[in-house]
């Protein structure tokens, strides 16, 4: 009897779980209306479209940085930003790598530190290369770039597009 009487007791407590759940369920299934706009903590891709110095922007990881593509008709520079690409971003490599693939052939142009005067000693945030043949590259279409870059000991890697309105030259 006192089996019985606890089965009873235990259906009685779960079936007034099952109900005030039911409940829960029925009011979180009205349709959700926003007055306003989502919160800033929702991602809507906030940066800007070009660099600091109108340069084009390569996405670094999931948005963790940025990189400005800038170069002139001799002279590729990259410039390491930060998650919202506006300001520089100091880094402590030596190097950075632009990986190229055109027309099956791959190749690897290293781009050196050249610090802007604001960068802290031992670190720069910004990396040059003169190479007429990159930058002609850089200029095709049909060529896969990447830029190569390690940050705090972590490797990014980034596409480089094509964008005519990223160039410091005329066309």
């Amino acid at each position: 009897m006192k089996y019985l009487h606890f089965c009873t007791l235990a259906a009685v407590v779960l079936a007034a779980g099952c109900n005030n759940n039911s409940v829960q369920t029925s009011e979180s299934d009205a349709p959700l209306v926003m007055d306003s706009a989502p919160p800033a903590t929702v991602d809507s891709h906030a940066h800007p479209t070009e660099g600091p110095h109108h340069g084009s922007l390569i996405e670094l990881g999931n948005e963790e940085y940025h990189a400005e593509l800038v170069h002139d008709e001799t002279t590729v520079t990259i410039y390491i930003l930060d998650a919202v690409a506006t300001k520089a971003t100091p880094i402590d490599a030596t190097d950075i790598a632009i990986n190229l693939v055109h027309e099956g052939k791959a190749e690897q142009f290293k781009l050196v530190a050249t610090p802007d005067a604001d960068d802290p000693a031992g670190k720069s945030s910004r990396f040059t290369l003169q190479n007429a043949e990159l930058v002609k590259e850089l200029e095709h279409d049909h060529a896969a770039a990447k830029l190569s870059v390690v940050i705090g000991g972590k490797a990014y890697r980034g596409e480089i597009h094509h964008d005519h309105a990223g160039h410091d030259h005329a066309h």
